[in-house]
């Protein structure tokens, strides 16, 4: 710790934990190589069990498809698709060629969609046939109409024009799309030869991924993350729970996010154990069955799966005796649950991480060998590699014990937010420092505890809902003159989406027609659950509306 800071709010993490100096596709290679026939795969309900051979070969058969498509290094492949082996391979492939990896939340609908592709400039889209409720071709048939008159590979659109390829990952052939199956099938060894020839250009710092998050504006922002810092953080998180060979880690949680694909995929193959997905999306029976079957060491999750898990009605039939870690994140855990994982569900080394997209995720983890204490209140110590400092409004470094904003340096912290250089520099300071927009406090022992959030942001169920690009939505219903967005505690959600609405004149709404609006424009997991219509809202005496007046009004009421 550096001289004079010893009994402030500062924290370097541990500096002799190794770092890989590595792409992910040369991370990948090497698994592959050193372990050919260790199980590295499996997709339980597309009947999937792949060796590291397997997985490896199908990977870099994809690889050389997408170079048959011209795609390039630096430039942008997106997928839109629930958890599925095709995401699995699109990760590796996207990485082994160098082409940036846009993650799309399944959840998205057409304007969430479009917004995506214009902003980072996709030239692939990857993407299931559907989803739930949603038919994706049918809506990307809708902001691409182009496709119904052009051959596959060779879009031309008005409204994306970068964008020249789109695999769908259906079995029928589709008007102006490839399927995932037959790009696969462009493999040549002469292209296979280009796949290895580019792993030895690339480099570790190059982007390799754009994952979505919102910020106050409304507009998401294209967090930029690097191979080094996914992979390594990847690796950091596999190393807190002691993963080996011998490990499989169950992965409910969504590849989209890098719950899934950072400490779920790269977790894995950077410690040569198998990656275990239940199923397209969280379904507690599936995810039971499977660590029964498959007997999973490992299991990731937020608390809402776990809660689900452990409410099961059949929950007591299976066996679970093989479980001892895993990771509970993405939103703040009741202690009594954290307690009946590791009683219940045998996971006596459950570890609890913090962090946030920036970060590549996980910036703190508590440690298998922390007290029961330190895990159910704090979210652990700073990462290797990592710095951490608690500041005031002034920027100066807070007092151990006292609570200011969280700010994170180090290598998991992203390159920017995808051309923006606004944003980039009111997150990023020139010296290097992430602000996280979230309140905490440190200890004499240095753990962190997270004590609430500068932004109104709201986590549901692992989702992190923001306010602003809500409430800009419901301005455009034509009988809403003024909106608040803002959450309260939830005990299945962890939070739930509240909206307080001010009507026009001579204009009425109900709380059906208001989230029927919602529906199918904007994700599930934003439409407000609680709605409340007023004339006014709770004001300070300077005019600034007072959200957590209305929270504390909800939650009196639920």
């Amino acid at each position: 710790m550096k001289q004079g800071l010893t009994k402030q709010s500062y924290r370097e993490g541990e500096s002799h934990v190794g770092f890989l100096n590595s792409t992910i596709g040369q991370a990948f290679d090497r698994i592959a190589l050193q372990s050919p026939d260790e199980k590295a795969l499996v997709v339980k309900h597309q009947n999937i069990s792949w060796s590291y051979q397997q997985y490896h070969q199908e990977v870099t058969q994809f690889a050389a498809g997408l170079i048959k498509l011209n795609v390039a290094p630096g430039e942008r492949v997106a997928i839109w698709a629930p958890n599925c082996v095709e995401w699995c391979i699109a990760q590796f492939a996207t990485a082994k060629i160098g082409a940036v990896l846009v993650c799309i939340n399944p959840a998205y609908q057409i304007s969430e969609l479009s917004y995506a592709l214009k902003k980072v400039g996709c030239k692939v889209l990857i993407t299931a046939t559907n989803f739930k409720s949603n038919d994706y071709l049918e809506m990307i048939e809708k902001i691409v109409p182009e496709l119904k008159f052009c051959a596959p590979g060779e879009i031309v659109s008005e409204h994306f024009p970068l964008l020249k390829s789109i695999i769908q990952m259906g079995n029928h052939n589709r008007a102006g799309m490839f399927r995932f199956d037959e790009v696969s099938e462009y493999y040549t060894e002469a292209l296979i030869e280009k796949v290895i020839n580019l792993s030895e250009i690339l480099s570790p710092d190059d982007a390799i991924n754009i994952q979505f998050t919102s910020g106050t504006t409304g507009e998401p922002k294209g967090a930029t993350l690097t191979h080094r810092s996914i992979l390594n953080n990847g690796f950091q998180v596999g190393e807190k729970m002691r993963l080996s060979p011998e490990d499989k880690l169950c992965i409910p949680v969504p590849l989209y996010h890098c719950f899934g694909m950072v400490m779920g995929n790269l977790a894995c193959i950077t410690h040569g154990c198998t990656a275990v997905f239940p199923s397209d999306s969280f379904d507690p029976v599936a995810c039971l069955e499977v660590i029964n079957d498959e007997q999973c060491t490992a299991l990731h999750g937020v608390p809402t799966m776990f809660i689900a898990m452990l409410n099961e009605p059949k929950f007591r039939q299976y066996n679970l005796s093989s479980l001892r870690t895993g990771i509970m994140a993405g939103a703040l855990c009741p202690i009594e649950v954290i307690k009946k994982v590791i009683d219940d569900m045998n996971m006596k080394h459950v570890l609890i991480a913090y962090g946030q997209t920036e970060t590549s995720p996980v910036s703190h983890m508590t440690d298998i060998n922390d007290a029961i204490e330190k895990r159910v209140s704090t979210v652990g110590k700073i990462g290797p590699g990592l710095e951490v400092k608690v500041i005031n409004q002034c920027g100066d470094i807070v007092p151990i014990g006292e609570q200011g904003e969280i700010c994170i340096r180090g290598y998991a912290v992203m390159k920017g937010y995808w051309e923006d250089e606004q944003k980039t520099k009111e997150t990023i300071t020139e010296d290097a420092w992430l602000h996280s927009g979230d309140l905490g406090e440190m200890d004499s022992d240095n753990y962190l505890k997270i004590t609430g959030r500068m932004k109104d942001m709201i986590i549901r169920g692992g989702e992190n809902v923001y306010p602003r690009e809500i409430e800009n939505f419901l301005y455009t219903h034509q009988s809403i003159l003024d909106v608040q967005v803002f959450g309260i505690k939830d005990t299945k959600y962890g939070e739930s989406v509240c909206a307080w609405i001010i009507c026009k004149k001579g204009r009425a709404l109900t709380e059906k027609e208001v989230q029927d609006y919602c529906r199918n424009s904007i994700s599930h997991f934003k439409i407000p659950e609680h709605i409340s219509f007023v004339s006014k809202f709770p004001m300070t005496v300077t005019g600034k509306v007072q959200k957590f007046v209305m929270r504390n009004m909800m939650e009196k009421r639920h």
